[in-house]
């Protein structure tokens, strides 16, 4: 049975059913799970922001906000969150989802881990990445409840060390194209993983491009 909490709910269509069996079937145990997890923070920040939004929508982005994490979707020169996008709008096309409904959910998926945006932005915009920012950083951890907070973790658990090994997905997804995180978080998880690792840098840019002045 599927989890109902705050009269938030997994979308009974047939879409949602695809999301979930593609997800489940391409994604680890622990991306399936986190982004199960970000599905219900999110709706859930939207009940208590009293945000109005297309569950449907808010599903795709959330379980594919980290698909291009796998090797299915992974690209060897786009951001990862850019293959997650990628990922979700072609199959949004292939069941003929609106395109602004696919702008949407891509647009969703690649900010996601872009601070500072998001929230002011559509509501399925907005709540991806705030599931994000509760599952993953915890970020706000109080503006739940306890019953919430451990419904949620009971049908989608978090694993015993899932800190480190969501870090370690991260890596694991991101390692073969360092240059993608040039200023964005995922540079920190390269620093922290590689040793040789070099951060891109903006001012160096700046001051190494072919203008004289």
């Amino acid at each position: 049975m599927a989890l109902t909490i705050e009269g938030v709910s997994i979308p009974d269509s047939k879409l949602a059913r695809e999301v979930t069996e593609l997800v489940r079937d391409t994604a680890s145990p622990l991306l399936f799970h986190h982004s199960s997890r970000v599905y219900y923070f999110g709706a859930l920040a939207g009940k208590h922001r009293g945000l109005e939004f297309d569950p449907e929508l808010l599903y795709t982005g959330a379980m594919f906000h980290d698909m291009g994490l796998t090797h299915r979707h992974s690209s060897a020169h786009e951001r990862f969150e850019v293959d997650g996008a990628n990922a979700a709008r072609d199959f949004l096309r292939g069941h003929g989802i609106a395109q602004t409904d696919i702008d949407l959910v891509w647009t969703a998926i690649a900010l996601h881990t872009t601070p500072g945006i998001p929230q002011h932005m559509h509501p399925v915009v907005a709540l991806v990445t705030a599931g994000v920012e509760m599952d993953v950083l915890g970020l706000t951890y109080p503006e739940y409840s306890d019953t919430e907070r451990e419904t949620v973790a009971h049908a989608h658990p978090r694993s015993d060390h899932f800190k480190e090994d969501i870090i370690q997905a991260f890596y694991d997804g991101i390692k073969h194209k360092p240059d993608t995180t040039f200023g964005n978080v995922k540079a920190d998880v390269l620093a922290d993983k590689d040793p040789h690792f070099h951060r891109g840098n903006f001012c160096s840019v700046i001051r190494g491009s072919a203008w004289k002045a």
